[in-house]
């Protein structure tokens, strides 16, 4: 066991970047290799049983199709693929998404004007990562060099883009009996002055639970008393079992309405099982709205015009969105008859994956792979190891419960067996 978590160790190292030579960004050097390629090294040399038919519950890839009016859209409208997009999408585009927002979070109107507090974005990956680019100081003072937090485990490119901006990146140990999210009475007042950002998912990924609005009444108080920038990625936040998530959008409304040091992202992605369109957008603070979408200018990719057209027609929909949510409390029922008392198995409140105590991720996610052809992700590779070799994620594996009902009910009685 100690030899492959030392192999696992030397893929890491392998698969992030060199020593850059001079001509090179010495940052570069401090990225974090991918959870993926780790996954891979650990689990490719190894064979299956025989007569086992593969089935891979690590990406959260939605495997419902979309609706198919976007495809009649993108039709429609492919006439346009010959223009330039601008930057900040379209006006129906950052309508549509306007009214969403007033629809989802009731909303006064004018609180959240599509012409000034919307940026749509070519996928929220490259948005989360690019923000930081925006919004953080990269010039060191007499305290230190400028601080991103960051939930962990956490997701990849929220290291990355505190990395490339020049912050340092600070991980705050998500873990169950602070309901997975950071504790926030762990944070001091010199490091909350060092903060220029903090990246905060709610429903969170992995663990798939939600902050309580007077968790997020108190997070976006600790922004705006430090002036740091209170970064929400709610990706999550349309797929949900039972209790509607609260957005930080709700809370800017509750406290009076102002959008100040406050940043939301949102997708397509999940809400609508479109990951292949590459839409979504940012919605919040006016005074970084403007310089992100003037960053976007030079370094981002802007939507094209069709999938513009066809990112309106879908958050102008609830319907088909109310359908992946069913199908997904479908794969989560069957979960629960069959890991009910195991693993600290509990119903996740948001998105669509199960956080299992195994004891040992990768000695499970080796195991199951090995008996019984199930891939899963190990949590000590989505989290960071603190200087007292802590890893919140170590103990749990990543189950994505992304296909049809019947691939679920195999997969997890073969987890469960073998576990």
């Amino acid at each position: 066991m100690c030899r492959v978590r030392q192999f696992i160790s030397f893929v890491f190292v392998l698969y992030s970047p060199s020593t850059p030579s001079q001509a090179m960004n010495p940052h570069l050097n401090s990225l974090r290799g991918s959870p993926f390629v780790a996954l891979r090294a650990l689990l490719d040399p190894l064979t299956p049983k025989a007569n086992v038919k593969p089935l891979a519950l690590t990406i959260g890839e939605p495997q419902n199709q979309p609706p198919e009016f976007m495809k009649e859209v993108l039709a429609e409208q492919d006439h346009q693929y010959g223009k330039y997009p601008p930057a900040d999408g379209t006006p129906d585009q950052r309508n549509a998404i306007s009214r969403w927002l007033n629809r989802r979070y009731d909303l006064p109107g004018g609180m959240v004007a599509e012409d000034r507090h919307i940026a749509p974005v070519n996928g929220t990956k490259e948005a989360l990562y690019m923000i930081a680019q925006t919004v953080i100081d990269p010039t060191p003072t007499a305290a230190g060099k400028p601080v991103i937090l960051m939930p962990n485990p956490y997701y990849h490119v929220y290291h990355a883009s505190a990395v490339m901006a020049g912050a340092e990146p600070v991980f705050l140990d998500a873990e169950k009996e602070n309901n997975f999210f950071p504790d926030l009475d762990q944070l001091t007042p010199e490091l909350l002055d060092r903060t220029g950002a903090f990246y905060l998912c709610s429903p969170s990924n992995p663990q798939g639970t939600i902050a309580g609005r007077d968790y997020l009444v108190r997070v976006l108080e600790l922004a705006r008393k430090h002036d740091f920038v209170l970064i929400m990625d709610e990706c999550y936040t349309e797929i949900y079992d039972r209790e509607v998530p609260i957005g930080i959008l709700e809370v800017c409304r509750d406290l009076g309405g102002s959008l100040e040091n406050v940043l939301s992202f949102h997708s397509l992605s999940k809400r609508s099982s479109a990951a292949g369109l590459r839409s979504g957008f940012v919605a919040g603070d006016e005074k970084i709205i403007k310089p992100f979408l003037n960053l976007r200018n030079f370094a981002g990719a802007a939507s094209p015009l069709p999938v513009c057209a066809a990112s309106a027609a879908l958050w102008d929909d609830d319907s088909h969105v109310a359908l992946n949510r069913d199908r997904y409390r479908t794969n989560i029922d069957i979960a629960e008859r069959i890991l009910k008392d195991r693993f600290e198995f509990y119903r996740p409140p948001g998105g669509f994956f199960l956080w299992l105590n195994v004891g040992d991720s990768v000695e499970a996610t080796r195991k199951l792979w090995t008996e019984g052809g199930v891939r899963v992700l190990p949590g000590e590779y989505l989290a960071g190891t603190n200087e007292n070799g802590h890893n919140p994620g170590a103990a749990y594996i990543r189950v994505a419960l992304v296909f049809d009902p019947d691939m679920m009910e195999e997969a997890l009685t073969r987890l469960a067996n073998i576990l």
